[in-house]
């Protein structure tokens, strides 16, 4: 009786609506500061809160760069109790991020489930933030116990993103470095006893007797509730740029893999990248649509809709030859899949002659380096002269994924558009290379076991402009009933351009995904410090809201149970050079 006369006071609630028609009216509601800042002065990278809030039971969860849980109130901000799994930040983590958490409900108790940077997966009480002691040792299972190829070191094996749930099974998969040697760790997905902390099943990526780590699924899970099925984006084997001792497709990596929630067994699987040798990860997490889509974005700016029933494409896919003639030892895939519907997201090419720049100093250099490259479109292998990748390792989609508005049937999608160049390097002239190019902001990657190791950059000028036409960020508008696209925009402001008259349309970097709320799709992502919303039918922007700092993170919407609709971001910063990182949750609401 009790819980009927709850629904029906809740339903009194006059319950407000942010639309098109007073979307200018929003403001900063409230701001609540983690304290949890790590600036990456004992090695590895600063800390990054890219946590994607979870409204449950009238409370607003958050996590910190650290993965420090805290539970808020949601008209206020304020603390109500908060988790620290104590997390060694001078570990020299890779990428020091957390995304947020996951919650399971079972006679009556409701537990929230975090795992920090450094895999370990904690069950905690959402009443006071304790432990639940009977959930593996002492509310804790550690993750990096019971892997085919357990890690070296903290670094090579961690947890950046939220596990998921369905029914009494607790889902989380890992992010494994790629780039050091041939058996990395190994990429498993497993499914864990939401009550005891028991490991119920096991789904590997890769066969054991492949030499290669990874394949490991680092980005956002999704399931589907009533079929019981979760979705898994998987990324590269290891090392991500020569695969010449992991020879054949590599399935199931680079795929979304569809398995049986409740005992990982393997549905079906769609692979959107053959034998990966340029870090194209299935980046972005699974967007289920509709009664039966499910949509596959890529690094490659391939956006793949699927029957997730069947995993079978919605509008074709076909096999398209790409270029051959890799490094000695290499075997590439001859073809590569291409939807024929939506066309890629990005462009394919960059040649010499469409080198942009500000100045004539600018175009001269860029020539000079596009020039020097191997350059035949997306698919061009890394080589020891120097490889033009188009899109690179930060381009197409990314973790941020896309959000779907049911009224339209549109899936809404950022991505980037910036070139990486790939240098394989003789294993004899690694040291060198790297003791010379380490100031010249290039990153390198041993991939010990194989004849080369690696050095990447984006193609950029050393004052960061970029060297392709802009816009380097756009957001993007899919209509899943035609496949076509309906809109594209630039999205955010490169700092450099703030200034300038066409800053607006040349877009930025961005990585953070889209919410739709009432018609509009809010998104951070961009390297400047705003909370933008565009119209979902148009891609017209209508309202951007200050930040403290950039928002490389994901926006969420709620309703509180006073009635009042919440759109609230993490400003975090985007743990780029000079861009110090940042620790705010920050609501918007209507104001007058």
């Amino acid at each position: 009786m009790r819980f009927a006369i709850w629904i029906f006071a809740a339903s009194c609630v006059a319950q407000e609506r942010i639309d098109v028609s007073n979307v200018t009216r929003l403001r900063v509601a409230w701001t609540y500061r983690t304290g949890d800042v790590h600036l990456g002065e004992s090695g590895g990278r600063p800390s990054s809160q890219q946590t994607i809030p979870l409204y449950v039971d009238g409370v607003l969860y958050v996590t910190s760069g650290f993965g420090r849980v805290i539970a808020l109130e949601p008209d206020t901000g304020k603390a109500l109790w908060s988790f620290d799994p104590k997390t060694d930040i001078k570990a020299g983590w890779g990428d020091f991020a957390n995304r947020g958490v996951a919650t399971w409900k079972g006679n009556g108790e409701r537990r929230i489930y975090v795992s920090p940077i450094d895999a370990r997966l904690f069950a905690i009480d959402a009443k006071t933030g304790k432990p639940c002691l009977d959930f593996g040792a002492g509310g804790m299972v550690d993750l990096r116990v019971g892997l085919r190829t357990p890690p070296r070191s903290k670094g090579e094996y961690q947890t950046t993103s939220p596990p998921v749930v369905w029914r009494d099974v607790v889902i989380i998969g890992s992010s494994v470095a790629d780039g050091a040697r041939t058996r990395m760790p190994s990429g498993e997905v497993r499914g864990f006893d939401a009550r005891s902390g028991k490991l119920l099943w096991t789904w590997h990526p890769l066969p054991a007797e492949l030499e290669a780590g990874g394949g490991n699924a680092w980005s956002l899970l999704s399931v589907d509730q009533e079929r019981g099925l979760v979705y898994v984006p998987t990324g590269s084997p290891s090392p991500d740029y020569y695969g010449g001792k992991r020879p054949g497709d590599n399935r199931s990596a680079n795929s979304v893999v569809a398995l049986r929630a409740g005992t990982g067994e393997k549905v079906w699987e769609f692979q959107t990248v053959h034998h990966d040798v340029w870090d194209y990860d299935v980046a972005s997490q699974p967007v289920l649509y509709g009664d039966r889509g499910v949509a596959v974005g890529s690094k490659t700016g391939h956006l793949f809709l699927l029957d997730r029933v069947t995993g079978k494409p919605v509008f074709g896919v076909e096999e398209r030859a790409v270029p051959q003639g890799g490094a000695e030892g290499e075997a590439l895939s001859p073809t590569q899949p291409f939807p024929i519907k939506p066309r890629a997201l990005v462009p394919h090419r960059f040649r010499v002659e469409d080198v942009w720049g500000l100045s004539e100093a600018d175009k001269k250099w860029c020539r000079e380096q596009v020039a020097a490259l191997r350059n035949e479109g997306i698919f061009t292998p890394p080589t020891e002269q120097g490889s033009l990748i188009f899109p690179g390792n930060v381009g197409g989609m990314h973790w941020g994924g896309a959000a779907f508005d049911a009224r339209t049937g549109y899936l809404v999608v950022p991505t980037n558009r910036l070139p990486a160049v790939i240098d394989l390097v003789p294993r004899e002239k690694l040291r060198g290379e790297r003791q010379r190019k380490d100031r010249l902001g290039v990153e390198f990657a041993d991939q010990s076991g194989t004849p080369f190791g690696m050095g990447r950059r984006l193609l950029m000028t050393p004052e960061l402009h970029p060297c392709n036409p802009p816009p380097w960020g756009v957001l993007s508008a899919v209509d899943t009933k035609t496949g076509e696209i309906v809109w594209e925009v630039p999205l955010g402001v490169m700092p450099w351009a703030a200034g300038h008259p066409d800053g607006a349309k040349w877009g930025a970097v961005n990585l953070g995904g889209p919410v739709v709320v009432g018609g509009l799709v809010f998104i951070g992502a961009s390297i400047d410090p705003y909370l933008r919303a565009f119209e979902v039918k148009t891609g017209k922007e209508v309202w951007k809201g200050a930040l403290p700092a950039s928002a490389r993170a994901t926006p969420m919407s709620f309703v509180s149970p006073k009635g009042k609709r919440f759109v609230v971001i993490s400003a975090n910063g985007h743990n780029l050079p000079g861009m110090k990182p940042h620790d705010e949750i920050v609501a918007f609401a209507l104001g007058n």
